[in-house]
């Protein structure tokens, strides 16, 4: 135990540390000058100086909870048939082996596991690369356990709401609403998908986590807006780690492609 908490001691107390929620949309967003993408450089430049980043991505789905533990993070192409530009984009980004074992012991519940065979997927690389495009500290990722319900990840992230206060900035990239099965090319918003993601954002305002977890009930429009959840657990995991009064600052709020939200926000203070 004494061994565990000298390791959580090497991050140093530090001002609570802000959560973010990241729309990351389409994966050509790491390689173009747009809106969405300068929105992540300016929210990147205001972050504060912290000690590590950590990332809940909707595309790392394991079986139990794993985290990210290598020296040193490969980025991942986790698409295909994109241009050839994108699979050539580098980032370079340390792990840290010591902090994946704090976030271990504060998962020790959970049973986590720690992963050296994955590094970082385009949920957390694409939006990095604009945000923090030159890392000086080091950036993990946690895995969502698909054995969870909605929530279990809530209780399973609150564990780590305690590390805000320790120089980690903790980062959910997800989608709000994420239906890729009814993409709209011409680009005009889905009505369900508007309707979803006002709805949502009523209640992520409210901190009403009830409603959050069960977004069936708040509105039928989940039901294409969530079709699958994936993309929208991280919102849940990083909803977890807040004080229930904590004001939050939307951006990117528009809906690509008529069903993918990118509606992201940040904690103001």
């Amino acid at each position: 135990m004494n061994k565990l908490l000298n390791l959580e001691n090497k991050l140093k107390p530090s001002q609570k540390m802000p959560v973010l929620f990241v729309g990351h949309g389409n994966p050509m967003n790491a390689i173009l000058d747009n809106e969405v993408s300068k929105e992540w450089s300016r929210v990147g430049q205001n972050l504060p100086e912290a000690q590590a980043f950590v990332v809940i991505s909707a595309h790392w789905y394991t079986d139990g909870t794993h985290i990210t533990d290598a020296p040193k993070q490969p980025i991942i192409y986790d698409f295909y048939g994109f241009p050839e530009e994108l699979y050539k984009v580098k980032y370079d980004a340390d792990g840290d082996p010591e902090l994946a074992r704090v976030l271990k012991n504060a998962f020790l519940k959970y049973e986590a596991m720690l992963d050296s065979s994955w590094g970082l997927d385009h949920g957390t690389w694409s939006v990095m690369k604009h945000m923090v495009p030159n890392p000086k500290i080091p950036i993990l990722q946690i895995s969502l356990d698909l054995n969870h319900t909605r929530e279990q990840v809530v209780q399973t992230f609150k564990d780590l709401r305690h590390l805000r206060s320790k120089g980690v900035i903790f980062i959910g990239s997800g989608n709000i609403v994420h239906n890729l099965r009814l993409l709209n090319w011409s680009g005009k918003v889905f009505d369900w998908a508007e309707e979803f993601d006002q709805k949502i954002t009523d209640h992520i305002l409210k901190h009403d986590m009830k409603g959050l977890i069960n977004p069936q009930k708040v509105t039928r429009a989940a039901f294409h807006a969530i079709e699958m959840d994936d993309h929208y657990r991280p919102m849940l995991a990083v909803m977890s780690l807040l004080d229930q009064n904590e004001e939050l600052i939307f951006f990117n709020e528009m809906i690509d492609l008529g069903s993918v939200g990118m509606r992201s926000f940040i904690t103001n203070g």
